[in-house]
């Protein structure tokens, strides 16, 4: 019951979600999929230089074409360059490290370290170390 009275308060003060919200939120409950707000246009060419070959990929209506082959996700093409799973647009250069899905102006988030990287303590690990052999 608190926290009704609570949200009640909130939304006279600040007022309450706006229409794309309202309208997002709607979507949802009937159990449609959002639609993702950045797209790349139709032609735009992705160029991606990896292991001494140049790898052009251009956007087609139905996905992307690669090598006369039209494919739905920029991944499975990453996969198929490299040989290993890969985030397509991280790959192609679209989502950096650390870059979060639908930040505006893709910012680095906040608070995050890649795996292994080096802690800034000069020299000095809380981990404790694995007795060599």
């Amino acid at each position: 019951m608190a926290r009704m009275i609570a949200w009640e308060i909130q939304e006279q003060a600040l007022g309450g979600p706006d229409a794309a919200s309202l309208k997002l939120l709607d979507s949802l409950a009937r159990g449609e999929k959002p639609e993702s707000k950045r797209r790349l246009k139709t032609g735009t060419m992705l160029v991606r230089q990896y292991q001494g070959g140049r790898h052009t990929v251009t956007v087609v209506p139905g996905g992307f074409l690669w090598r006369d082959t039209t494919y739905r996700s920029l991944s499975t093409i990453a996969r198929a360059i490299t040989g290993t799973a890969w985030n397509g647009p991280r790959f192609f250069g679209l989502r950096g490290p650390g870059i979060r899905r639908g930040s505006v102006g893709l910012k680095p988030a906040e608070g995050r370290r890649k795996r292994g990287a080096s802690q800034p303590t000069g020299g000095v690990s809380s981990r404790p170390r694995r007795a060599s052999r």
